[in-house]
């Protein structure tokens, strides 16, 4: 039952987003009919794929949130007498990337944020054998390279 409606939901979806591209594609043309220049025209033609794109992109997250019901659905003998399930039905936000070359592991915790300017500089640490590039932490990775 759920797959049928999930695929009925999903036509629907891509029903929609037939729509507002063909309106798009109608909103370009009668733009295009009053422009005077070749900017305006160009201007015209960018609206209309921004308008597809953004069809697009709202198809496809109506496909993942029908996805996500059919899966509830599916799994929801699981958790038994934990109350209703309250459905998010937005973007899943992405994990914030890591900082560092991607051997090994990241023992600090450092994310992609940039630090906090300050007004004072960093130390600097004088230059010891062949290390020169990184401060003396004597915490060694797989490849002799010393960690920050």
């Amino acid at each position: 039952m759920q797959s049928a409606k999930q695929k009925i939901s999903d036509m629907a979806s891509t029903a929609k987003e037939k729509m507002v591209i063909c309106q798009a594609k109608a909103d370009e043309k009668a733009e295009q009919a009053m422009a005077r220049t070749k900017e305006e025209k160009e201007i015209a033609h960018q609206r209309r794929k921004a308008k597809e794109a953004e069809a697009k992109m709202n198809m496809h997250m109506a496909k993942a949130a029908h996805a996500e019901d059919k899966l509830m659905t599916k799994q929801s003998h699981y958790h038994v007498g934990h109350g209703p399930h309250v459905l998010q039905h937005g973007p899943i936000p992405a994990p914030a990337p890591v900082m560092g070359h991607g051997y090994g592991h990241n023992h600090t915790g450092v994310t992609s944020v940039p630090p906090p300017v300050t007004s004072v500089p960093p130390p600097v640490y004088p230059p010891t054998g062949h290390h020169q590039a990184f401060p003396p932490t004597g915490h060694r990775n797989n490849y002799g390279n010393d960690l920050l």
